[in-house]
């Protein structure tokens, strides 16, 4: 999941964070200044459980795996297989994020022995009955909102910056997002989600970060709570590699029949 592919002002490219002088300037540069920090792994694989809870803390557990790629001049794609239960065996997820325009989604379901578009209209849905989107499975685009620097803040001990972000895609489920990045990695830490009503509707926090390949911070695990249904959805990393060759065939249309 690079979440990290986070021009619109290229001034701010070249200055601190701290130099610009409006919130919404200075919002926008942190952004940037994220992305450029996470730029450059060009492909990632890892294996995730997803543990999916509901109100009353009953949970059920799913295998997956991830493949990313790094695509310069636009988004990320990705790939997620599912491996068990036997419910859900080898369904499996394509997504192509895109800096300026809809993202291309798409769902197999091997019962059906077929690929479904995902519309541009329901990528507010959840995904496979977590509480993350299927907008937040995409990669965040530093052009996909706009930005506004709120404040500076300590959270779990470390100094943050806290920006607000606004979606520029109409059919987002999200008015706002609030996210808290560290100030010294520019690595998330935590992230509100406000629902079409401007209701606070989830909270994503990362966890267990580690450095990979010298540069890229991973969280190696990620919780997801809905305040409004009491629900939640924990993915837990393992075996993350980086560089292992993938290509724009492995992430083709014709890689969702071929997932295994």
């Amino acid at each position: 999941m690079s979440r990290h592919a986070w021009l619109l002002i290229p001034i701010l490219l070249l200055s601190s964070p701290l130099a610009a002088q409006t919130p919404e300037e200075k919002g926008l540069a942190i952004a940037v200044e994220a992305d450029r920090r996470d730029s450059g792994w060009g492909d990632m694989q890892g294996e995730l459980e997803m543990i999916l809870r509901n109100r009353n803390g009953d949970e059920s557990r799913r295998q997956l795996r991830s493949r990313s790629l790094e695509v310069k001049g636009d988004g990320d794609k990705t790939l997620i297989i599912f491996d068990a239960p036997p419910d859900v065996k080898g369904t499996a997820f394509l997504s192509y994020t895109h800096a300026t325009r809809p993202d291309d989604q798409w769902l197999y379901l091997p019962a059906l022995k077929r690929v479904k578009r995902i519309s541009s209209a329901n990528k507010s849905g959840p995904f496979m009955g977590s509480e993350f989107a299927y907008e937040d499975i995409a990669s965040q685009e530093v052009e996909k909102y706009r930005y506004k620097y709120l404040r500076d803040e300590v959270l779990d001990g470390r100094p943050v910056f806290v920006i607000e972000r606004y979606p520029r895609y109409r059919n987002s489920g999200y008015t706002r997002q609030v996210a808290w990045i560290d100030q010294e990695t520019y690595r998330p830490a935590k992230v509100e989600f406000y629902d079409r009503k401007n209701a606070l509707l989830k909270t994503l926090t990362y966890h267990d970060y580690k450095l990979h390949l010298g540069r890229y911070w991973r969280a190696h695990r990620m919780e997801m709570v809905n305040h409004q249904t009491g629900k939640s959805t924990t993915l837990l990393w393992k075996n993350i590699r980086f560089r292992t060759g993938l290509t724009a065939r492995d992430f083709d249309r014709n890689a969702l029949k071929r997932a295994r």
